[in-house]
């Protein structure tokens, strides 16, 4: 199968890259990559950062935290009533992997753009970008879910899917009905292989509905939320209570309070 990772946005390149990097200061990690795996990251370490980095006048960088990169015109979505982009989905993850569950080693959060990456790549390619710090035998991972078509960026429609590897199953959280199944299942077919469960069942999920058709992104978001503390409170997702509005709410404030906290301007 020819690689099309080539097609991912500049923040999925930079992630393979980076992890590409660690693996390789790892002997066994490098002699598991497949020979498509490394071709491909090594065709990401030559590109160049997508127009989303570059500097502009018109539009400033508000923060660099870690893989992610915040424009004004990012932050001011969350003054709201807006659909949020990938670029905040993506650096809430990174927020979440680097700072609030730096020491936990059972979760893995993984971002919207780096799903629909997924879209472009063969089995190798996959193993190399789960490849780091063993994220694939982590016990939660986190998918963040877009509508967006295989060919195309961004998205207007997000979901949340989750592996729990105690109780062998991908739950789905979606707050417009049953709207992003068809995604989900998707993306736990291309990896329930890999991660060791070829009989993996799939369950969607009682939750919190959205009440106006832009807040699907801050539901997702605090889904992520409410999930992980509950596992890592009692390592599993069955029992988990549901969402309040009144968090969802609250949400866009917290989301620009935290940039503002870490050094960005809203």
């Amino acid at each position: 199968m020819a690689s099309n990772i080539h097609n991912c946005s500049p923040f999925c390149r930079q992630k393979l890259a980076r992890q590409n990097q660690h693996q390789n200061s790892n002997a066994n990690a490098t002699t598991n990559a497949s020979q498509t795996g490394r071709r491909a990251v090594l065709k990401l370490k030559s590109g160049r950062s997508g127009s989303h980095n570059k500097v502009s006048k018109a539009d400033p960088i508000s923060l660099s935290f870690h893989d992610s990169c915040l424009r004004m015109s990012d932050v001011q979505l969350l003054h709201g009533p807006r659909w949020l982009n990938d670029q905040i989905f993506g650096f809430y993850y990174e927020y979440l992997m680097h700072v609030k569950y730096k020491n936990n080693g059972d979760m893995y959060f993984v971002s919207p753009e780096v799903t629909q990456c997924m879209k472009y790549m063969d089995d190798s390619e996959v193993h190399a970008l789960f490849g780091e710090q063993n994220a694939a035998q982590r016990s939660f991972i986190f998918f963040a879910l877009s509508d967006t078509e295989k060919n195309k960026t961004g998205g207007a429609y997000w979901s949340l899917l989750v592996l729990s590897r105690p109780e062998k199953t991908f739950f789905h959280f979606d707050s417009y009905g049953n709207n992003n199944t068809s995604p989900s299942l998707e993306i736990m077919n291309q990896v329930k292989e890999l991660f060791g469960f070829r009989q993996a069942k799939f369950r969607p999920m009682r939750c919190l509905q959205q009440v106006n058709g832009y807040d699907c992104a801050i539901h997702a978001i605090c889904m992520t939320d409410l999930i992980a503390d509950y596992v890592n409170r009692y390592e599993v997702i069955e029992g988990l209570p549901l969402l309040h509005m009144d968090t969802v709410k609250a949400k866009r404030a917290e989301l620009l309070k935290l940039i503002i906290s870490l050094g960005g301007s809203g």
